[in-house]
Formats: C-alpha cells, sequence, structure tokens
C-alpha cells in the first residue's frame, strides 16, 4: 500500500527523507513535480555537510554518485547514456529526455542523444536536488570536457580528480585540472613523454602504473603534501638531487615521498659510504613503522635520518624497489603522541600515511 508522504506533517516528512538513501532520493524524486519541490526544499534547508558529490565520466558512461559516510562509500544515484543504449524497460516520458528505471540499476537512468548534455543534465538535476557542488571528477580521455565545465559552473574547487586516459589528451588534463585535496592519475604513455610545467597546489598526488614520465625536475615542481609514484625511472644522482632540493629549503610543503620503481636494480651499485657522506646522515639504523594509507602498517629496520638548516628532520627508508622520505613532524625527532618504545628509542610509528 502507498504512503501518503505528501498527507503527513512536515516533521513527519523530514525525519522519514532523512533516512532514505540517495539514491532512492533521486528516485523518488521522479515521482512527480510535488515530491521533487518537496525533496529539494528539505536540502536547501537542511544541506548534507558531511555528502560528497562524485561526477563521473568513464567508458562512454556518465554516473552521478554520493559518498556519505567516512569510509568513502560511493552511492550510484543518476546515470546518463546515449539514446542508442537503450533496448528495454518501463520508459517515462518527458521532452527532454527519456529515464528508465528496472531492476538491472538502482537508480535512473537518463537517455538522450547527445550524451554529453545528458551527463550535464545529471550533474546539475543532482546538485540543485541536493544543494551540493561538484566535490570529485573523475574522467577518462573523452571527458575532459568536463574540467572547464565545472570551473565555470561553480565557485568552489574540486577536491579530488581521477583521471585514467591517453598521452594525447595527459598534458591538457596537468595543465588544466585543479583540486585542492587529492589527485589520482593512471595511464600508459611513451618514453619519450615529459612534462615541463608545475602541478598543484594539493595535498595527495597519486601516479599508478604510469610514473614513467616523471622526472626529478617533475618531482622538484610537484606542489603537495604527499607524493606516491609507482612505475618511475630515478637514478641515483636524481635521487641524490632532490634530497638537495628538500635539505635546501625546497619542496616545504611535503611531508611524504614514496617512489616505487619500474627498474629494481636502481640501487644495486649505491655505496652507502658515499651515500652518508654525501647527504650527512645524522642517524641511521633506524628501526620504525609507517603508517599506511589503506589501513595497517609497514615496518622498516634500517632508516637514515637527514637534517635541514632549521632543524626539520626526514626518514630516509630504501632498497631496489622503492624510496621513502618522510618529513618528521612533531616534538623533537618524532610524533611523541606516537612513539612506541621497546628496546630502542628510535623505534617509532610517524603520523605521515604512506
Amino acid at each position: 500500500m502507498p504512503f501518503p508522504i505528501l498527507c503527513t506533517p512536515f516533521i513527519v516528512q523530514s525525519e522519514i527523507i532523512s533516512i532514505l538513501q540517495p539514491n532512492e532520493i533521486v528516485t523518488a524524486s521522479f515521482c512527480s513535480k510535488t515530491v521533487q519541490r518537496l525533496l529539494k526544499g528539505h536540502y536547501q534547508r537542511r544541506k548534507p555537510m558531511e555528502w560528497k558529490l562524485i561526477m563521473r565520466d568513464l567508458d562512454s558512461t556518465g554516473t552521478v554518485g554520493i559518498e556519505t559516510t567516512e569510509d568513502d562509500e560511493l552511492i550510484d544515484v543518476l546515470s546518463a547514456e546515449h539514446i542508442s543504449q537503450l533496448d528495454r524497460s518501463m520508459l517515462i516520458p518527458s521532452k527532454r529526455h527519456v529515464a528508465t528505471f528496472d531492476t538491472e540499476h538502482s537508480f535512473p537512468v537518463i537517455y538522450l542523444e547527445d550524451r554529453v548534455r545528458a551527463v550535464k543534465w545529471i550533474v546539475d538535476y543532482v546538485t540543485d536536488l541536493f544543494n551540493l557542488d561538484v566535490y570529485g571528477l573523475e574522467i577518462d580521455s573523452e571527458g575532459i570536457w568536463a574540467i572547464d565545465w565545472i570551473k565555470n559552473r561553480q565557485e568552489k574547487m574540486l577536491k579530488c580528480f581521477y583521471w585514467n586516459g591517453d598521452e594525447a589528451t595527459m598534458d591538457y588534463v596537468l595543465r588544466n585540472a585543479r583540486a585542492s585535496e587529492r589527485y589520482t592519475l593512471i595511464g600508459k604513455f611513451s618514453d619519450n613523454y615529459r612534462f615541463d610545467g608545475i602541478l598543484g597546489p594539493g595535498n595527495n598526488l597519486l601516479i599508478y602504473s604510469i610514473g614513467n614520465w616523471v622526472t626529478v625536475d617533475n618531482l622538484m615542481n610537484f606542489d603537495f603534501a604527499s607524493i606516491v609514484v609507482s612505475g618511475c625511472r630515478f637514478s641515483v644522482p636524481d635521487l641524490h638531487t632532490f634530497i638537495g632540493h628538500w635539505l635546501n629549503g625546497g619542496s616545504p610543503r611535503l611531508t611524504v615521498l614514496r617512489l616505487e620503481f619500474e627498474i629494481y636494480t636502481i640501487f644495486g651499485q649505491l655505496d652507502f659510504e658515499i651515500f652518508e657522506n654525501q647527504l650527512e646522515i645524522v642517524e641511521r639504523d633506524i628501526v620504525g613503522e609507517f603508517r599506511l594509507s589503506g589501513g595497517g602498517t609497514w615496518r622498516f629496520n634500517e632508516g637514515y635520518s637527514i637534517q635541514r638548516n632549521d632543524g626539520v628532520k626526514a626518514v630516509l627508508v630504501f632498497n631496489e624497489d622503492y624510496f621513502v622520505l618522510t618529513v618528521c613532524i612533531g616534538e623533537d625527532v618524532y610524533d611523541r603522541d606516537n612513539y612506541s618504545k621497546h628496546n630502542s628509542d628510535q623505534l617509532f610509528v610517524l603520523n605521515q600515511n604512506v
């Protein structure tokens, strides 16, 4: 039996709406203009500040999702497809679009002849319904149109940006995409690709599987607190150059740098005595743990500590597979709130995620 929500008192309506999932709210909003106004009015009065709206344009499909919890659970609420993909389902006629509701999806799907227009439509619809700006953008090479579109439609900068594309659009993405919290870049590139610009500022930069294009000059021009690069190619002189850059006050916002090498023999000829002398190591054989961004910890036994002229110290941990530089934050050398003493005064847990 249908529930007459429009006939209930205002406080009852608010309580009912507050327990609905985002996809249920969007689906309900298609019932009628009256229900849509009711839901929109609720979120105009009670903006869900903890909700994050994610726009995606990947594999020729546009989707809007809402993250509702601290665990970043993403709930898809509305999708856009080209009209050619429409082959079944119950149709809801409209002068502007065709919408489908079926058991295959837990959210409505909008179909238009112009797929990009359909993606714009669903973003406008959901942002207006929930009174939210776009928090994160996830695109491939065909979705780069969304970078400038979002810049022009909202004053707030994106928080998160995810790109999985090709070399042809990489330069445009690096020069034009802006996000204050996190950049995630994935793709494949030729050995000849180079980027000569500046990236950032932001908090986290994650470059997965495509790090062969990253040079030491790029590292010195990346303005982030945390940088992770996998599949990269650096020589020992490159690493000395970056460490010297940091010791001289470069990359002042950096707290964590993790490089995962494509060529595993990079440290095969490293002379540790020369390495220590060149870097003016102040402590060696440091034992500790890093907190991993995915949860858990990673233990190391042979860390080295270096120190800038202003007294700030960093721990270096490396082998033929990786290189990690972690800036020590807190009282004295390490964060005493996370100090874990056993048999060594140098056993510690660093604040930064790696």
